[in-house]
């Protein structure tokens, strides 16, 4: 068996969950469902939050970009040696850490572009202007991999993007791995994006999309508010009211005109839109727009659910993760919207504990990659092909033909 490190900071940016679990290649080539070790909470150093606040604001200068890109690197592996000294582990016994890095942009394939793109265009045409995907994670994984002696895999969407992919979300693969013997299931993870996945075992009837806003709105609020990080156990929410007037607003947004394979990002419900939001409705109690804002996310997953899974009656239960599953107030939501059918349940309930499932996912795609496995699933994010994500950066420790 093989132990891997998995990192994850995403959308919500409310710092570093590290796991190390265990897995190995089952009969059928890909990972066995991972085993949960141990996790951790890492905060990101108060100076380095801000110059990344100020990457997706598109603040900072490409030479500052350039600096934070090393500086994140820094912080992911002072995260994973955090973890190793708490479990005063030998890097050697790690086969690999898995990261994909901050995400500070990302933009969608516009599909109709890549329809209309004349069959002799160039390559350099499908992104100089689009309508190709792409986007930036940044933290080096070689300052990682050098300061943990721990081979490092990392910025896993570019793969997919290069063939017309998404790149995101990312969560199928570990759901792939992890149901495709017993079965179909239906997974959510409520990040700062929320997303949700149909996993089968054939791969080719799965589907994966981002359903809208997680917490990212939520947390806006809450600090614009309140001055709080977050809104702790849903009470803000639960204390208010949802106002339908500005919840019907909200669902006009037209992220959800677009149909899966489709990703969201700040650029959809970050600061600039939460803003906007906030301007538009600053008469009414702060915690009726808590509510509201709730309700705008329990809604928008449930309709996605009802318009792009297939054959949902035949599905029973909805597997949420990620940091939403904290909040009280939305998980009582989801419950009074969700199909009757639909139990939802916490990925707790299968071993793979709900906050830490993002980072086992990047354990899990590392494992992969440095065995080769095709881990993405085109069915779910519209390339156009099986390849294997990630980069790769050995740890120095390898290295070979070093004189004596």
């Amino acid at each position: 068996m093989a132990l891997v490190i998995g990192m994850n900071s995403g959308s919500s940016f409310d710092g570093i969950d590290v796991v190390l679990i265990e897995t190995d290649l089952a009969p059928d080539g890909h990972p066995l469902r991972p085993h949960f070790i141990a996790g951790i909470a890492h905060a990101w150093p108060v100076e380095v939050a801000a110059q990344v606040l100020r990457a997706f604001a598109n603040e900072l200068t490409i030479f500052e970009l350039c600096r934070l890109n090393y500086t994140v690197g820094a912080v992911y592996a002072e995260a994973a040696r955090q973890l190793l000294a708490d479990r005063a582990l030998d890097p050697v016994k790690v086969t690999a850490i898995g990261v994909d890095g901050q995400t500070i942009y990302q933009e969608p394939p516009n599909r109709s572009g890549m329809r209309d793109l004349p069959p002799e265009a160039s390559l350099v045409k499908r992104w100089l202007d689009g309508p190709y995907p792409c986007g930036l994670q940044i933290g080096e994984p070689s300052l990682i991999a050098a300061h943990t002696e721990i081979t490092t895999v990392s910025q896993f969407r570019p793969a997919d993007h290069a063939i017309g992919g998404t790149g995101a979300p990312l969560m199928q693969y570990l759901d792939f791995v992890a149901f495709r013997e017993t079965g179909p299931v239906l997974t959510l993870n409520i990040g700062g994006i929320a997303n949700c996945q149909f996993a089968h075992p054939d791969r080719a009837r799965m589907r994966a999309f981002d359903t809208g806003p997680g917490n990212v709105m939520l947390d806006h609020a809450a600090r614009r508010l309140f001055s709080l990080p977050h809104d702790p156990d849903g009470r803000l929410a639960a204390a208010g009211a949802v106002d339908e007037g500005m919840l019907a607003h909200l669902l006009s947004h037209p992220f959800f005109a677009r149909r899966p394979p489709r990703s969201a990002w700040r650029l959809d419900f970050g600061a600039e839109y939460a803003d906007s939001v906030l301007d538009t409705y600053a008469g009414m109690r702060p915690e009726d727009i808590m509510a509201t804002l709730c309700a705008f996310t329990a809604t928008s997953i449930v309709r996605a659910v009802e318009e792009h899974i297939p054959d949902i009656v035949d599905l029973d239960v909805l597997v949420a993760s990620g940091g939403g599953v904290r909040n009280a107030y939305l998980m009582r939501l989801l419950r009074e919207r969700l199909p009757a059918h639909l139990r939802l349940t916490t990925s707790d309930e299968y071993g793979i504990p709900a906050q830490f499932k993002e980072a086992i996912k990047f354990a899990t795609l590392a494992f992969a990659t440095i065995n080769n496995v095709a881990n993405n699933i085109p069915a779910c994010s519209g390339a156009s092909r099986y390849t294997i994500l990630g980069k790769i950066a050995p740890a120095p420790r390898l290295a070979r033909g070093i004189p004596g």
